[in-house]
């Protein structure tokens, strides 16, 4: 049962007084930052190539600027997320998020000016300045783009206008974390139990199909009743995605948010193809599934209890050594870090009333690179901190050796450092099992990761893609479009009835990510290319693990493809995701070995 906060032990929690030792502390840098924001567009509007030095000046007061902006809305947000009823960090969020606006407001100027220059102009700049050539990638980006940035002013007016756009996100955020309560449903032991997003997932794994079967309608019946709420923010964050990539001059929403990290859409297209020629293994495991489970139909409520009876469960000390263990494969810098991580209070670990659902990594360039959990004592967990760790990681090794300009790096290479995490854990865990049992269980977990990660991220990534155009044919995003549509493709990818599975139809309600502008697939990318690098670090020698730490410290200091290109793996083809569906492959024949065995029985 989920508690409130000020039970949670204070270890099980982050200590983001190292962020800022007080809220006071926090509301007086804000009020600092906000008006040296204010003064800099005041400043620096209309003369940023009055000179050399005037660029060199006016970049470095932008970053800097952006470097404390980004520190104030990690706190904010995160003081949030630990309880989302508090109207203080409600409000906290409220004003980071509008600093955020104001400051893309006062340098909107930026790019459109710097965007008069020529290359041979900004190279005599640099021969004056050579301070400047620290930027060199951040302007070859800037040239990069140049067709979609439009006159300062209009800039300015869309950099004001951001906090609006963000206003749909927000609204579904709120409504969905803070306002909404679910029924209470019963447990595997009978009890009424508060169903939330955060154990929504247990109860959905539980061996007793009555307990799914409840929880699955339960959360479905709240989506079903709020549908058209629901449908109206998505519609409206489609609409500002739109929107957005029409007055920049793209081709499609798709194409100007893959754009912003240098993705090819060749990319996204080739994931889309390979999955649909590779359905037909889903196919294959859900049959497996029924088979397993002794049930005369599988239902969508069936997809997520665990095949094996072996009960893995992990408190949060055991999940923190197992991690240690596992980790240590990358060699000491990353074992002493990941050590810094648990000592330091990097990660919250507890689930709490009102808390943010989920798991991610954070922080920023100045802070922890900390976690949020949502521990319930499951296998799945110890994967999901492995995962989390390895996001966290990826960042820590990124800061602590690329200037701020180069400190973050897209979420198209975040995914495959957390996953390939997750596939070394998988393939530890092989390793050490020394029987039948443990390897099914090890199996099934793995091919339901891998459902639940290239599979099922995909599925969004077509939904996804299918709204967005829906929306540019002028059409409306209604519910019942949105419950067809999502409804249809469901039935494609696990090969189970519609008519039959109704009430996910609705589950597109309740996906944060479709508020991120084409971000989920990179979770399937990731995982891909991450199953290919796992077994390079593993079976490899220390030339690969140092190629591999490497990528980690790149940042954003080359374009994403040529950064995982240096650690061996080529995404503008489809080899690695072949790669990747080879190996489901052999796990699953594995599996229906073990079953032929009758290990499940």
């Amino acid at each position: 049962m989920a508690k409130e906060r000020s039970e949670i032990q204070e270890a099980h929690t982050w200590d983001l007084s190292t962020i800022f030792a007080t809220d006071e502390a926090w509301e007086k840098e804000l009020e600092h930052v906000k008006q040296s924001v204010e003064n800099s567009g005041e400043r620096f509007s209309g003369h940023l190539l009055d000179s050399a030095q005037s660029l060199l000046k006016i970049t470095e007061v932008m970053l800097e600027l952006s470097q404390k902006v980004e520190k104030l809305y990690v706190y904010a947000s995160m003081k949030n997320d630990q309880d989302t009823r508090v109207a203080k960090y409600q409000e906290y969020q409220s004003k980071a998020s509008n600093l955020y606006a104001k400051f893309g407001e006062a340098f909107a100027f930026y790019e459109p000016e710097f965007l008069t220059l020529q290359p041979s102009q900004l190279d005599e700049m640099m021969g004056i300045a050579p301070a400047l050539q620290a930027y060199q990638h951040m302007f070859e980006r800037l040239f990069a783009k140049k067709q979609h940035i439009l006159s300062p002013k209009e800039e300015k007016l869309l950099a004001s206008a951001s906090e609006i756009f963000g206003s749909a996100s927000e609204t579904f955020e709120i409504f969905d974390n803070a306002d909404i309560t679910f029924p209470k449903v019963k447990n595997e032991e009978g009890e009424q139990v508060q169903l939330t997003h955060g154990n929504f997932i247990t109860l959905m794994e539980s061996k007793d199909r009555s307990v799914r079967k409840a929880a699955y309608q339960a959360l479905y019946s709240h989506y079903e009743q709020f549908q058209h709420t629901y449908a109206k923010t998505l519609q409206t964050n489609v609409k500002v995605h739109n929107f957005n990539a029409q007055i920049r001059g793209y081709h499609s929403a798709r194409e100007a948010a893959l754009a912003r990290d240098f993705i090819p859409e060749r990319v996204y297209d080739i994931l889309i193809e390979e999955i649909n020629q590779a359905l037909p293994l889903l196919h294959r495991y859900m049959k497996l599934r029924q088979t397993v489970l002794q049930l005369p139909d599988l239902k969508m409520y069936d997809v997520y209890t665990p095949l094996s009876k072996l009960d893995y469960k992990f408190n949060y000390k055991e999940g923190v050594e197992k991690a240690k263990e596992v980790l240590a494969i990358f060699g000491n810098e990353y074992r002493r870090r990941v050590e810094s991580a648990f000592k330091e209070r990097w990660i919250d670990v507890e689930e709490n009333i009102g808390k943010r659902s989920g798991a991610y990594s954070g922080g920023s360039y100045d802070t922890k690179a900390f976690m949020l959990l949502n521990w319930q004592e499951t296998l799945d967990d110890l994967f999901t901190l492995v995962h989390e760790m390895g996001h966290s990681m990826h960042s820590t090794f990124t800061r602590e050796n690329q200037p701020y300009v180069y400190g973050e790096y897209p979420i198209f290479l975040a995914e495959i450092a957390s996953t390939t995490n997750e596939n070394i854990l998988t393939e530890t865990l092989l390793k050490e099992s020394e029987d039948d049992k443990e390897r099914f269980a090890l199996l099934n977990h793995w091919l339901d990761s891998f459902k639940g990660t290239v599979f099922r991220q995909s599925q969004f990534a077509e939904f996804e893609q299918l709204i967005h155009e829906q929306d540019a044919r002028g059409e409306v995003l209604t519910s019942e479009y949105l419950n067809r549509c999502y409804a249809e493709l469901n039935e494609k990818y696990y090969g189970l009835l519609a008519d039959e599975n109704k009430e996910i139809q609705y589950e597109w309600a309740r996906i944060p990510h479709f508020y991120y502008d084409f971000y989920v697939f990179q979770y399937a990318t990731g995982f891909a290319a991450a199953s290919y690098l796992a077994e390079k670090v593993v079976h490899g020698n220390d030339g690969d693990r140092e190629k591999y730490i490497d990528y980690l410290k790149a940042g954003s200091s080359a374009y994403p493809l040529d950064v995982i290109s240096k650690a061996g793996v080529n995404m503008a083809s489809g080899e690695y995701l072949t790669a990747a569906f080879d190996l489901f492959e052999r796990r699953l024949t594995e599996l229906e070995k073990l079953v032929e065995k009758g290990v499940h029985l």
